[in-house]
C-alpha cells in the first residue's frame, strides 16, 4: 500500500492522507478547482490582451501566442478535471482521485507554466520541462480511471431504523 503525503501550501493542506475528514478533502479539492479555474481564465485573458501587445513585434510572435493559447487551454481543461476529481472523491474510498488531483495540478504547473514562461521570455530550453507536465496529465487521467473503478462498489450505510 502506498502512503499518501500531505501537500501544504501556505499552511493549508490541499491533499491529505487517509483518515482525514472526507468533507474537508472535498472542500480542499473544490477550492483548488476554483483557484486553478480562476488563474486559467485570468492568464488566458492576459494572453489575449497584455501578452499579445508585448510579443507582437517579435519575429516569433505567432508561435509565442500559440504557446500561450495551448498553455491556457490545458490549464483550464485540467482545472475542470480537478473538479471532476472532487466529485469522484466523495464517492470512492481509494486514494486514486487524490493522486489524480495532484498529478493534474503538477501538470498545470509544469506544462502550462513552462509554456507561459517560454512565451514571455523566449527561453526555449524550458521546452524540456513541458513533456514532464504532459506525462503528469496522462498519469492523472490514469489515476482518475483507476479511482472510477470503485464507483458503485461501496455499500451504503443502513438508514436509521433499517436493519
Amino acid at each position: 500500500m502506498v502512503a499518501f503525503v500531505s501537500l501544504r501550501v501556505r499552511g493549508a493542506v490541499l491533499f491529505c492522507p487517509r483518515g482525514e475528514d472526507k468533507r474537508a478533502m472535498d472542500r480542499r479539492l473544490t477550492f483548488l478547482t476554483a483557484f486553478l479555474g480562476f488563474t486559467g481564465v485570468g492568464l488566458g485573458a492576459l494572453g489575449a490582451h497584455a501578452v499579445k501587445g508585448v510579443v507582437l513585434d517579435l519575429p516569433d510572435a505567432a508561435q509565442r501566442l500559440g504557446w500561450w493559447e495551448t498553455a491556457a487551454r490545458y490549464h483550464l481543461v485540467h482545472a475542470l478535471a480537478v473538479g471532476l476529481v472532487a466529485v469522484l472523491s466523495a464517492h470512492v474510498t481509494s486514494q486514486f482521485p487524490r493522486w489524480a488531483a495532484g498529478l493534474f495540478t503538477l501538470g498545470i504547473v509544469l506544462f502550462s507554466g513552462s509554456l507561459y514562461v517560454m512565451t514571455l521570455t523566449g527561453l526555449r530550453t524550458l521546452g524540456m520541462v513541458t513533456p514532464f507536465g504532459g506525462l503528469s496529465f496522462l498519469a492523472g487521467w490514469v489515476a482518475l480511471a483507476l479511482g472510477a473503478r470503485g464507483l458503485g462498489r461501496q455499500k451504503e450505510a443502513p438508514r436509521p431504523g433499517e436493519p
